[in-house]
């Protein structure tokens, strides 16, 4: 079942977290994961989050993690946490089939 990794992300020095946004579309192909969403929220109700929110998909919740936890996201991943504060978590997709109706 589909897996989405969010982040809500709060950019600090823009020069060195546009090197992680260049490099980072290319450490998603091999884990089949893809951009859904980026940028800034609108809220309909209530708050929305401070900064940026992107949106990622990945077939499943175990191959969102060995994206994460892959050597090249590792990576980039020193540079993003050096220009940026974050929230990242990832969520299941819903199956409608078991939906109590």
């Amino acid at each position: 079942m589909a897996a989405y990794v969010v982040n809500e992300i709060t950019i600090t020095d823009v020069d060195r977290y546009r090197q992680y946004a260049e490099r980072m579309p290319d450490t998603l192909t091999p884990f089949g994961g893809r951009f859904l969403a980026r940028g800034t929220p609108e809220p309909i109700a209530g708050e929305a989050p401070l900064g940026r929110v992107v949106i990622l998909e990945f077939p499943d919740i175990e191959r969102a993690k060995k994206w994460r936890d892959s050597v090249d996201y590792q990576a980039l991943l020193r540079i993003r946490d050096a220009s940026s504060t974050s929230r990242v978590y990832v969520i299941e997709g819903a199956n409608l089939n078991n939906f109590v109706r």
